[in-house]
């Protein structure tokens, strides 16, 4: 009888980890995942894979616990005897790296640091391979050195979070050649979906833009729209992370859809969509630019096309209209009724609505 693989999440709730667990409950995985403790429920975005445990049919489980609490990880980790930890955990808005420096490094560095050891301590005493994969970030190439970004070009990180992106990278591949852990860096790049934070940028505007539509709000303000970046869809990468790990030896992997857009061409796609013009709606607001910059990031993910056979299905364009359907139909704007990057309504329809609605 082939033993079913187990794989172990930290970042479950959020917009990776919910399609990774169902990327690998799709792949037969049983999935465990990781979740702080809160008086409210954070499970939005795995509620509807979430069986309950006293299900025989239950493959999805949580367990309570935090990176800055490394007995409680190695707990975790002896308990499942996992074969795959997927580390996607992290306070990781940029902005608020800035504002809370100290527990951004303590949750994205030292986080990584624990759970390497804790995977060294439980390999030597159970001879039992556990491979790795740490979420990089195309931050950490920050005031870029070269055009585009690949695995070799050199790290310029311009933030708390970026720093400990950086620390953790290089820890990993410290404890790959040191202890000969299979562990792997994904250095990705912004990838986007309907259910990315709606803190993050890109979620910011086509959230507030069908607030406008829906006549709810009638500005959005924004920091700089100068700002160039290298934007995929999230589904997409979630499988470059698992391909990473089904390879016969671990290595780092650029992830990106090889070609940058300007934050103002998100939002002339955004809104344009609607037919509206953002310029009518954005105001400009100075909290919301970062101390320092990081103006352009474009990445080459050629060694994951020839090595791993990854490559992005879903456009910029294709990503923008997938984002601002799912923010209308939210609002019962739009009766929208796919599963598909595609959009699924003609543009007229969505115009006329939006007309009706601001008129």
């Amino acid at each position: 009888m082939v033993e079913v693989k187990r794989a172990l999440l930290t970042g479950i709730t959020g917009q990776d980890g919910s399609y990774l667990s169902e990327f690998l409950l799709g792949k037969g995985y049983e999935v465990h995942g990781i979740i702080r403790r809160t008086s409210t429920f954070n499970t939005d975005r795995i509620d509807h894979i979430y069986v309950d445990p006293h299900n025989d049919q239950a493959r999805l489980f949580l367990h309570y616990g935090d990176l800055t609490d490394g007995t409680t990880l190695r707990r975790i980790l002896e308990e499942i005897e996992p074969h795959e930890i997927y580390n996607l955990g992290a306070q990781s808005h940029v902005r608020v790296s800035f504002d809370a420096p100290e527990y951004t490094v303590d949750t994205v560095a030292m986080g990584t640091l624990r759970i390497l050891e804790a995977i060294r301590d439980y390999q030597r005493r159970t001879g039992n391979q556990v491979r790795f994969y740490q979420a990089g970030s195309s931050e950490m190439f920050g005031k870029v050195l070269e055009v585009p970004q690949k695995e070799t070009t050199p790290f310029y990180p311009r933030s708390p979070y970026s720093c400990a992106k950086v620390y953790a990278h290089w820890q990993t591949v410290n404890y790959r050649e040191s202890y000969n852990l299979f562990a792997c860096n994904g250095i990705l790049f912004n990838h986007e979906s309907p259910r990315r934070g709606e803190t993050f940028v890109t979620r910011k505007i086509t959230r507030a833009l069908a607030r406008i539509v829906a006549g709810q709000q009638k500005h959005l303000y924004m920091g700089n729209l100068d700002a160039q970046r290298d934007w995929g869809y999230a589904k997409d990468y979630v499988q470059a992370m698992w391909m990473m790990l089904q390879q016969d030896e671990p290595d780092d992997y650029v992830i990106a859809t090889n070609e940058t857009h300007s934050i103002k061409e998100f939002l002339n796609l955004a809104f344009g969509y609607v037919n509206l013009n953002w310029e009518d709606y954005v105001v400009f607001d100075e909290r919301y630019l970062r101390p320092a910059e990081v103006d352009l990031l474009i990445g080459d993910s050629s060694k994951a096309q020839e090595k791993l056979g990854w490559k992005p299905s879903v456009t910029f364009e294709e990503l923008v209209h997938l984002m601002v359907e799912a923010d209308l139909k939210a609002l019962g704007l739009i009766p929208l009724n796919g599963h598909t990057a595609q959009p699924t309504l003609d543009r007229a329809t969505v115009r006329s609505v939006a007309t009706s609605n601001l008129s």
